[in-house]
């Protein structure tokens, strides 16, 4: 074929796949539509509502990872990042869902190895294999915007060489936009989380997330401050382009693993390391690791907690905030009126708002449950009655919850703290939370 009619071919092939990915996920709420109006149909003629309930879960679930999970770009991002909510899915419709979200931590289709040579080639030179000893075309893992390759630096070190998918910019933005329309049927997937705004969240950041280059300033930033530590380690760059990135090769248990079969003693473990890190980072590096899923942090040989992908951060100069650590320490003490305008102050609560102090207290009271004892059990449960009592629609703490803002500048703090605490959930880790809190937290001992 000669290269005006190969250019021709692809030029044709692009509106294709943006049809067919947009086919596909609009395929999703329709199918969750269908499904819901089939099982009231199912109950109409008098089969039982769990059972119908389980059916519909399964089928929903299992259609999640075909579409969600045969993507990339925005509609896997975003199957990432609902999947660290999983444990807030009650326990009779949680099996498919677990299964599905959680696949959805580290699978993606590869793609080919000439795209990936080819892409290679336009960020790295034309003579990109002499940069490396040895490349391995078989890609080691996969994410939403790009696939790691295990390689040998020319210099004899082991490296991890990121590539990003061809056209991930435009799937992303994509997939989002058409994510973003249906975002009311997706809310029903995961009880208590607001999708809507997770949504606008990861499209906001994706511009950054997209350009490697500042995915290496970050890591650099985060491997410096860390550098050396006995509990954390954070790979080292190796080179960089707008599309692929080279950073020193970490093994490890991923925590998706541990959370499937680690012991007691593993868990516990992993999920202190986890709350240390992100309560540790702000004040060491200035900043936040915002992609809370456990792809991205592993247990080393050594026990030190590796951590890796800094696409997305919280650039935080001054570290975590001090009045949100106030916010916690009023919350728990039962300080109402102390925490209510702590809340007005810092845009928690809306101008000319009328919604009673008490009520504000009795709707956040409960999340601080972790801080009030010396040592706390994350579980599943726990977090399904958050999502419950949250999401229960015409309930009081939801109309408390709709009646209040989240101030920009907490946004990527509120989604980490979800997100990670979903993981401990998820780990089922036991761990002293209040501890780690009144070391690293401005504002909560003062």
């Amino acid at each position: 074929m000669d290269r005006s009619a190969g250019e021709n071919q692809a030029v044709t092939e692009m509106p294709r796949k943006t049809v067919a990915r947009t086919a596909r996920l609009a395929s999703l709420p329709l199918g969750v539509a269908g499904r819901v109006v089939g099982g009231w149909g199912k109950r109409l003629v008098g089969q039982d509502a769990a059972e119908v309930s389980a059916q519909v879960s399964a089928k929903t679930a299992e259609q999640l990872f075909a579409v969600l999970g045969q993507l990339k770009g925005g509609a896997m991002k975003f199957g990432q990042a609902l999947s660290v909510f999983e444990a807030a899915v009650p326990d009779e419709m949680a099996a498919p869902y677990r299964e599905a979200l959680t696949k959805l931590q580290t699978a993606a289709p590869p793609m080919s190895s000439k795209a990936t040579h080819r892409m290679l080639a336009e960020q790295l030179g034309r003579a990109w294999r002499s940069r490396f000893l040895e490349f391995s075309d078989e890609p080691a893992a996969s994410a939403s915007i790009g696939q790691v390759h295990r390689a040998v630096w020319h210099d004899g070190r082991p490296v991890a060489v990121k590539v990003q998918y061809p056209g991930a910019d435009e799937a992303l933005m994509s997939d989002l936009r058409q994510l973003s329309r249906f975002s009311r049927l997706f809310q029903a997937l995961v009880p208590g989380t607001e999708i809507k705004p997770l949504l606008a969240e990861l499209t906001a950041r994706m511009a950054e997330e997209l350009d490697y280059r500042q995915e290496a300033d970050n890591q650099r930033t985060m491997a410096t401050a860390f550098d050396g530590d006995s509990h954390f380690l954070v790979p080292k760059i190796v080179a960089s382009a707008p599309k692929v990135l080279v950073s020193e090769w970490v093994d490890g248990t991923p925590l998706a693993s541990i959370i499937r079969e680690g012991d007691k003693q593993t868990r516990d473990r992993a999920g202190y390391l986890l709350a240390e890190f992100h309560y540790q980072a702000p004040a060491r590096a200035r900043m936040l690791h915002a992609d809370p899923h456990p792809g991205n942090f592993m247990l080393a040989g050594d026990g030190r907690m590796c951590v890796i992908d800094f696409g997305g951060v919280a650039r935080l100069p001054e570290g975590l905030p001090a009045p949100l650590g106030r916010l916690m320490r009023f919350a728990m003490t039962g300080e109402t009126d102390r925490l209510f305008e702590t809340l007005r102050e810092e845009g928690f609560v809306p101008p000319g708002s009328k919604i009673p102090a008490e009520q504000v207290h009795a709707y956040l009271s409960p999340f601080v449950e972790p801080l009030l004892t010396e040592r706390f059990h994350f579980t599943r449960r726990w977090m399904q009655k958050q999502a419950e009592r949250v999401g229960e629609f015409g309930s009081q703490d939801f109309r408390t919850g709709r009646s209040l803002n989240l101030p920009p500048q907490y946004l990527l703090i509120h989604r980490v703290l979800a997100g990670s605490t979903g993981i401990l959930c998820q780990l089922d880790a036991e761990i002293p939370a209040r501890e780690i809190a009144e070391r690293w937290q401005p504002g909560f001992a003062d």
